[in-house]
């Protein structure tokens, strides 16, 4: 192989390179505000899912939990409040699992649903499933809390799932329930 050969086959591969890099952007810009209408649509989905009784479900404000964008909302029916929703974060196996929680006027969470996470699937993503979610109905901040014994007055891990049910309990619902009661209460700074 001579040297003419080499740049002449290093010429090809950069003019693939720029082609294919031109391509993917294209795509990309084509594509991105359809990716971020969908994920608006699906979090007023996920919200209305919530809390199907709120007329209106209204942004509080932002924070960030693990360093990721999130928001929490107020419910209301008419003119009265009947509850709040806030938006987490837990770091789970694989990815970190977004988490939408409703609680009602007394802080005790109603509802947890799963927006998004990479966890293995097949196992992690047991996380996903009604008999886990709905053991969160009910609990205050005190009652947010892993085991693995079967209970009722926590949450019971999924078996072979701890860390992604740690993930969500631990970390996502307790510490979102927590930073919102700090927020109503006027002591958590926006974005903390």
């Amino acid at each position: 192989m001579t040297g003419r050969d080499i740049i002449k086959i290093t010429i090809n591969l950069v003019i693939v390179y720029l082609v294919g890099g031109a391509i993917l952007a294209a795509v990309y810009a084509k594509t991105s505000p359809i990716m971020f209408k969908n994920a608006v649509i699906e979090k007023e989905r996920a919200l209305k899912a919530l809390m199907p009784e709120a007329d209106n479900i209204e942004k509080l404000g932002d924070w960030k939990p693990h360093g990721k964008a999130a928001e929490y909302f107020v419910a209301k029916k008419g003119d009265e409040v009947i509850g709040y929703v806030v938006q987490s974060f837990g770091k789970g196996y694989s990815s970190y699992i977004n988490t939408l929680i409703a609680v009602d006027k007394e802080l005790k969470v109603k509802k947890v649903d799963i927006i998004s996470h990479a966890e293995t699937p097949g196992l992690g993503d047991e996380i996903e499933k009604d008999d886990f979610k709905k053991q969160f109905a009910g609990k205050d901040l005190n009652h947010i809390k892993l085991v693995k014994i079967e209970t009722t007055e926590y949450i019971q891990a999924i078996t072979g799932v701890t860390i992604s049910s740690r993930a969500v309990t631990d970390d996502a619902v307790k510490n979102g329930v927590d930073f919102l009661i700090k927020a109503l209460k006027g002591g958590a700074a926006d974005g903390q």
